[in-house]
């Protein structure tokens, strides 16, 4: 393909962090990937709202049985009223994830396991409760351990699997004042390729995704409190903080983060495995 003469280049300012235009949501596609999830079952973790609710929609719509694991029995309630027209299906199942023998057993059978779920508090280390730091590390990175023990035996026996662990930017970069969610995604990270090395010879892969800042709930009650506590505008929350170190300044959709956990569900990602896939606008190109 030629290169565009200068007269071809688009003319049009770049928006910027202070642009409003900058943050919006983008358009959506007029089109997804189009994948068959058909006669897989997955189980996605934090399934009630923000990407994981994204997930198990978008893998029940490519035809997958989804397993939609919360402790938020109202949210997975509306996740299943939002599921009734799609191709595939999604089976609420209410679990707190710090029962650690309940998620393993809730993951026998699964072809498919996103490991989504996880919580923040943001203090300096030193004020930070030692018991919200253990349940930190409980939900995000020994509950996802014990769910990949859980699933990994049916995995074995069929020779297929795969495993997607949303972890986040924050995985590869360390931000202050969040010690315990940091310390979590590192670990995730390691938990996952070493599922990756070990489920090689059985046709499992093991993939990290790690986004930047999601447009969630989590996120969006972060922006309102700092930008209650600094006394400044949200919008320069996000500009001044959040997306500092993002060269593409706005956030990034659930939606977005679930097709590509998506892909590495499917089939055509067979050779994807003990990675972790940046979809950070950026951020770590610095």
């Amino acid at each position: 393909m030629t290169a565009p003469t200068a007269s071809a280049v688009p003319t049009a300012s770049v928006p910027t962090a202070s642009d409003p235009a900058a943050l919006r949501r983008p358009a959506r596609p007029a089109h997804s990937v189009d994948l068959d999830l058909g006669g897989r079952t997955a189980l996605v973790t934090g399934a009630a709202g923000g990407i994981g609710r994204a997930c198990a929609l978008r893998l029940a719509a490519a035809g997958a049985k989804v397993r939609a694991v919360d402790r938020d029995a109202e949210g997975l309630e509306a996740l299943s009223c939002h599921s009734l027209d799609l191709a595939g299906a999604v089976e609420p199942q209410v679990l707190d994830l710090t029962d650690l023998d309940a998620a393993e057993e809730a993951a026998a059978g699964a072809d498919i396991l996103v490991n989504n779920a996880g919580l923040q508090l943001v203090k300096p280390i030193e004020q930070f409760p030692p018991d919200v730091f253990h349940t930190v590390l409980t939900v995000m990175l020994e509950a996802p351990f014990r769910l990949i023990r859980g699933a990994l035996p049916h995995m074995y026996a069929q020779e297929w699997g795969r495993i997607v662990n949303v972890s986040s930017v924050h995985g590869l970069r360390a931000s202050a004042f969040k010690s315990a969610y940091v310390a979590a995604k590192h670990g995730l990270e390691g938990l996952s390729k070493t599922a990756a090395l070990e489920g090689a010879p059985h046709g499992v892969t093991s993939v990290c995704v790690n986004p930047g800042y999601v447009r969630t709930p989590l996120v969006e009650q972060q922006i309102a409190d700092q930008a209650a506590a600094h006394a400044v505008p949200e919008d320069r929350v996000l500009a001044d903080v959040l997306l500092k170190d993002s060269a593409i300044k706005r956030l990034i959709e659930p939606e977005e983060v679930a097709e590509a956990v998506l892909y590495l569900c499917s089939p055509q990602a067979s050779f994807i495995t003990g990675t972790s896939l940046a979809l950070d606008g950026g951020w770590t190109a610095h």
